[in-house]
């Protein structure tokens, strides 16, 4: 069996009135890849912050985050799904443009593959225990 990979990822948890921007892949099932936070891999160069700002960008089609506070590190075993070690950057973002409940979004993995399309909302914080792969794993680090 092959040694399992490591990655640098990154999360964003941004909060708006007491809840979390959340989104679903549009063309998949809740079963299949259930509900996520807006997350992505660290580029080589990229510093952390910076693909947590691009990352949150490319997967819900708003542009006005801001770095609220960096929550923690932690590292996340993707076994068995995929052979993968990640190590988790968090972050609380905050988002400074309106936005409505529910919107459509896609990211378009600079032209490598097709597009991803999601479907972005809000759920209430105490709700968040619904997120898939341990993302949920650092939200009590979010201030009350």
């Amino acid at each position: 069996m092959s040694e399992k990979v490591h990655r640098d990822k990154v999360l964003a948890y941004v909060v708006r009135d007491g809840q979390l921007l959340v989104f679903r892949h549009a063309g998949n099932s809740y079963e299949e890849v259930g509900i996520q936070v807006p997350a992505g891999s660290v580029r080589p160069g990229e510093s952390p912050e910076a693909a947590v700002l691009r990352e949150a960008r490319e997967e819900t089609g708003l542009t006005d985050f801001k770095i609220v506070s960096k929550l923690g590190e932690f590292e996340y075993d993707m076994t068995p799904y995929r052979r993968e070690i990640q190590h988790r950057h968090v972050f609380h973002l905050e988002l400074t443009e309106p936005t409505p409940d529910r919107w459509m979004s896609q990211e378009d993995h600079d032209g490598e593959q097709e597009p991803t399309r999601f479907e972005c909302f809000w759920v209430p914080l105490e709700a968040a225990h619904i997120l898939q792969s341990g993302q949920g794993a650092l939200l009590g680090q979010l201030p009350e």
